[in-house]
């Protein structure tokens, strides 16, 4: 399954990672354009003024990690679609362009059902897209969830429950899921 990450899911980190991870897993093909890694890394920047500079490096290391995910920009595709917010089409021109089966979003009125279903595309929440994953290969998810709970751990250097780190990430089914 091909799936487009929207912007808004590769901006938390910990969704992100776990995107990532579940994606090196071969649980689904990671799907995204420049476009799509530039509003994340511009999104960053109101963490601070060094923010944009991490995500770029994360940015570029999504890049190499999945260089067939990478699609180019098709305006001529975008120019067909009609979306609440202009600003979007490209992330379906994406989705079109790459063949995905879905686009992974928290913007769900900005990509509506009838619309994407015409292209036949779905729109997929990150927790459920996630849950669903899981629901299919439980260890593989199970090892994806620990390792990124382990990183945070190591970077702030503290105890991370699991449970906090998947409801800050908006990942509620997943953490039920997962027993936590």
């Amino acid at each position: 399954m091909k799936a487009v990450l929207d912007a808004c899911v590769l901006y938390p980190t910990v969704l992100r990672e776990i995107l990532q991870g579940a994606g090196e897993a071969g649980l689904y093909q990671p799907v995204f354009s420049e476009r799509i890694l530039r509003e994340w890394v511009l999104a960053t920047a109101r963490l601070g003024p060094e923010a944009p500079m991490i995500a770029e490096g994360e940015a570029a290391a999504l890049r190499a990690a999945f260089p067939r995910g990478l699609e180019r920009a098709h305006p001529e595709i975008e120019a067909r679609l009609i979306l609440p917010d202009p600003n979007d089409r490209h992330v379906l021109a994406c989705a079109i362009a790459s063949g995905a089966d879905a686009i992974v979003t928290f913007n769900a009125q900005d990509f509506p059902g009838h619309v994407l279903a015409a292209e036949g595309i779905a729109r997929r929440d990150p927790d459920g897209f996630l849950w669903e994953l899981h629901s299919r290969h439980p260890e593989v998810m199970g090892r994806i969830v620990e390792a990124v709970r382990a990183k945070a751990e190591a970077i702030s250097g503290q105890p991370v429950a699991l449970n906090a780190l998947l409801k800050r990430a908006r990942l509620y089914r997943l953490a039920k899921a997962l027993g936590v």
